[in-house]
Protein backbone atom coordinates (compact mmCIF):
# COMPACT_ATOMS: atom_id res chain seq x y z
CA UNK A 1 0.00 0.00 0.00
CA UNK A 2 1.04 3.23 -1.00
CA UNK A 3 0.33 6.75 0.76
CA UNK A 4 0.01 9.64 -1.39
CA UNK A 5 2.43 11.70 0.57
CA UNK A 6 1.67 15.59 0.50
CA UNK A 7 4.28 17.93 0.10
CA UNK A 8 6.05 20.19 2.31
CA UNK A 9 5.63 23.66 2.70
CA UNK A 10 8.48 25.75 0.95
CA UNK A 11 10.35 27.58 3.70
CA UNK A 12 11.62 31.14 3.47
CA UNK A 13 14.90 31.34 2.02
CA UNK A 14 17.21 34.18 3.70
CA UNK A 15 19.50 36.48 1.44
CA UNK A 16 23.29 35.23 1.72
CA UNK A 17 25.21 37.75 3.83
CA UNK A 18 28.12 39.43 2.05
CA UNK A 19 31.61 38.79 3.78
CA UNK A 20 32.74 41.31 5.68
CA UNK A 21 34.88 43.39 4.12
CA UNK A 22 37.59 45.72 6.71
CA UNK A 23 36.80 49.19 6.54
CA UNK A 24 40.24 50.41 7.86
CA UNK A 25 43.13 49.27 9.10
CA UNK A 26 44.31 49.03 13.00
CA UNK A 27 47.41 51.64 13.27
CA UNK A 28 50.34 49.74 14.29
CA UNK A 29 52.58 50.18 17.36
CA UNK A 30 56.32 48.96 17.78
CA UNK A 31 56.62 46.49 20.76
CA UNK A 32 60.47 47.71 21.81
CA UNK A 33 62.70 45.01 23.95
CA UNK A 34 65.34 47.12 26.05
CA UNK A 35 68.44 45.56 27.14
CA UNK A 36 68.77 44.87 30.87
CA UNK A 37 71.87 43.55 33.16
CA UNK A 38 69.49 41.47 35.27
CA UNK A 39 67.60 38.78 33.31
CA UNK A 40 69.93 35.51 31.13
CA UNK A 41 69.53 35.72 27.59
CA UNK A 42 67.98 32.58 27.66
CA UNK A 43 64.88 33.53 29.74
CA UNK A 44 64.90 36.49 27.47
CA UNK A 45 64.92 34.10 24.16
CA UNK A 46 62.49 31.74 25.88
CA UNK A 47 60.39 34.83 26.99
CA UNK A 48 59.84 36.54 23.54
CA UNK A 49 59.12 32.69 21.25
CA UNK A 50 56.30 32.54 24.40
CA UNK A 51 54.77 35.75 24.90
CA UNK A 52 55.48 37.44 21.00
CA UNK A 53 55.32 34.43 19.61
CA UNK A 54 58.61 34.27 17.59
CA UNK A 55 60.22 31.54 16.49
CA UNK A 56 63.26 30.49 18.35
CA UNK A 57 65.70 32.37 15.42
CA UNK A 58 63.66 35.56 15.31
CA UNK A 59 63.48 35.48 19.50
CA UNK A 60 67.45 34.58 19.75
CA UNK A 61 68.00 37.56 16.91
CA UNK A 62 66.19 39.98 18.97
CA UNK A 63 67.75 39.48 22.19
CA UNK A 64 71.10 39.66 19.95
CA UNK A 65 70.55 42.94 19.00
CA UNK A 66 68.74 44.43 22.33
CA UNK A 67 72.50 43.29 23.74
CA UNK A 68 74.04 44.99 20.93
CA UNK A 69 72.71 48.24 20.37
CA UNK A 70 69.93 48.60 23.60
CA UNK A 71 67.34 47.84 21.54
CA UNK A 72 65.25 45.63 19.85
CA UNK A 73 61.84 45.53 17.60
CA UNK A 74 60.33 42.43 18.56
CA UNK A 75 56.69 42.73 16.83
CA UNK A 76 54.53 45.55 15.00
CA UNK A 77 50.94 45.02 15.98
CA UNK A 78 47.80 46.99 16.74
CA UNK A 79 47.86 48.87 20.19
CA UNK A 80 45.90 46.63 21.95
CA UNK A 81 47.86 43.40 21.19
CA UNK A 82 51.05 45.33 21.71
CA UNK A 83 50.26 46.51 25.44
CA UNK A 84 49.56 42.69 25.84
CA UNK A 85 52.51 41.19 25.30
CA UNK A 86 54.18 44.43 26.66
CA UNK A 87 52.41 44.04 29.98
CA UNK A 88 53.12 40.07 30.08
CA UNK A 89 56.91 40.91 29.32
CA UNK A 90 57.43 43.15 31.87
CA UNK A 91 55.83 40.72 34.28
CA UNK A 92 58.92 38.91 33.86
CA UNK A 93 60.90 41.43 34.38
CA UNK A 94 62.02 42.54 31.02
CA UNK A 95 62.32 46.27 30.09
CA UNK A 96 59.60 46.54 27.36
CA UNK A 97 58.37 49.98 25.70
CA UNK A 98 56.03 50.57 23.16
CA UNK A 99 55.46 53.30 20.73
CA UNK A 100 53.08 54.22 17.49
CA UNK A 101 54.65 53.22 13.59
Amino acid sequence: MSQASTPLPSLPTRPTPAPLQPTEKLPLWNVLLHNDEVNEMGFVVESLCRFARLSLPAATRCTMEAHKKGLSLVIATHREHAELVAEQLTSLRLTVTIEPV
